[in-house]
Parts: C-alpha cells; sequence; structure tokens
C-alpha cells in the first residue's frame, strides 16, 4: 500500500517534461489539433497547416516563455517564481534531451508547414516569424534575460 507517496523533487516542474509519455502525449496533442482543424469543412489545407503551426508556436511560448513560478507550493523557498518554465526545466541546464526534444518539434513543424503551403510567401513569412518567436528564447545566451524589462516580476 502506498501511503503518503511523494516524490523527492524540490520543484517537480523541473522534471515534468522527462516523465513517462510525455513526449509522446505532445505530439499526439499537435496531431490531434491538425486534425481538428482539418475537419472545418471551409478551411484550405495550407491554411490548416499554417494554423496548427502558429497555434503550437503561441501555446508553446506562452506555456514555456511566459508563465512563471510553479503551479504548486514547493520547498524551494520561492526560488523558482521570477524564472519561466522552460528557466526552471532540468535544473536550468542546457542541452539535455527534453530541451532538445522541445527545439526540434517546431522545427519539424516548421518544415512540414513549409512544404504543405508550398512555400506561399505569406505563409512562409508567417511561419517563419512565429518559429523565430518560439526558439530565440531557447537559446541559452538568453537564459534569465528580459528583454525591455517585459515579462521581469
Amino acid at each position: 500500500m502506498n501511503v503518503g507517496v511523494a516524490h523527492s523533487e524540490v520543484n517537480p516542474n523541473t522534471r515534468v517534461m522527462n516523465s513517462k509519455g510525455m513526449w509522446l502525449s505532445y505530439v499526439l496533442c499537435i496531431v490531434l489539433l491538425h486534425l481538428v482543424l482539418l475537419s472545418v469543412p471551409f478551411i484550405s489545407v495550407p491554411t490548416v497547416w499554417t494554423l496548427t503551426n502558429l497555434i503550437h508556436n503561441m501555446c508553446m511560448y506562452l506555456l514555456l516563455h511566459t508563465v512563471k513560478g510553479t503551479p504548486f507550493e514547493t520547498p524551494d523557498q520561492g526560488r523558482a517564481r521570477l524564472l519561466t518554465h522552460w528557466e526552471q526545466m532540468d535544473y536550468g541546464v542546457q542541452f539535455t534531451s527534453s530541451r532538445k526534444f522541445l527545439t526540434i518539434i517546431p522545427i519539424i513543424l516548421y518544415i512540414l508547414t513549409s512544404f504543405y503551403t508550398k512555400y506561399d510567401q505569406t505563409h512562409f513569412v508567417l511561419n517563419t516569424l512565429s518559429l523565430l518567436s518560439v526558439l530565440v528564447p531557447k537559446l541559452p545566451q538568453l537564459h534569465g534575460v528580459r528583454l525591455f524589462g517585459i515579462n521581469r516580476y
């Protein structure tokens, strides 16, 4: 019997992307989003690919690079309250497998979107800007940096 089972992590945000099935769940959510958008009858396939990419990147930016702190009480004395989820992930260690995975997926989605939109100029510009908006904050040089004081507190 597992009474009082607890985790040993000081901050569970540091290990959430390494938990069982998380990568598969993440990819399946992207596929589900794409299928739901494909089921809308009046939206073309290139537009669906662009919408899938834009929605994915917007959600990724908001959840990983904007939201700070932890959703639960942690015994870390409030050290994580000023860090985004990306900065908390893997205790801030760069180039771990989960960080590489979360960097590769938007790139793969961008390549697929560019191919299926036949490199249309409008779609290409939108998707490139969207890709840059999620890749630039992931750079190790920007760890803990708040540009123009945005999201400092």
